[in-house]
């Protein structure tokens, strides 16, 4: 049976690089969406939120915000804005950013707040908090170190 290609790079790094997956779950700009083998051609939009790679039952969980997702001939290359994966992803930074987030909207009314900074702010919080309680994140080292975190 096909499997998948499966290549996810930032501007910084590659953040995952595996063959043989069995599906890739992306947040696209229009909703989720599940690429399995022999999917047709594609491009597309992403959205920040969840993406999920299964691999043998292994499922590896990602952060992404934002970029490109193109499948061709069972290669899924995904050209993120950023992304970390759940290991990378410190809950309790996530939880003090959500929280700056939430003082800067609650004065908005005061002049000096960037409204939309604040809104991209809490939803990129969100995610990082959604994914990193799901998959039980650590504290892990700061994206863009270049330490190697391929599996």
């Amino acid at each position: 049976m096909a499997k998948l290609q499966v290549n996810i790079v930032t501007g910084e790094r590659v953040i995952y690089e595996e063959s043989d997956v069995d599906v890739v779950v992306a947040p696209g700009a229009d909703g989720e969406l599940a690429i399995l083998p022999s999917h047709a051609p594609l491009i597309t939009l992403l959205a920040g939120g969840e993406l999920r790679v299964t691999k043998g039952g292994q499922e590896t969980s990602l952060a992404v915000f934002g970029g490109f997702l193109e499948v061709a001939e069972n290669r899924v290359i995904v050209l993120a804005d950023s992304a970390e994966r759940a290991d990378e992803i410190d809950v309790s930074r996530a939880e003090s950013a959500r929280t700056r987030a939430e003082e800067s909207l609650a004065e908005r009314g005061r002049g000096g707040v960037d409204l939309a900074e604040a809104e991209l702010s809490m939803r990129r919080a969100a995610v990082r908090l959604r994914v990193g309680r799901r998959r039980g994140s650590r504290r892990g080292p700061p994206v863009g170190t270049g330490m190697d975190n391929q599996q």
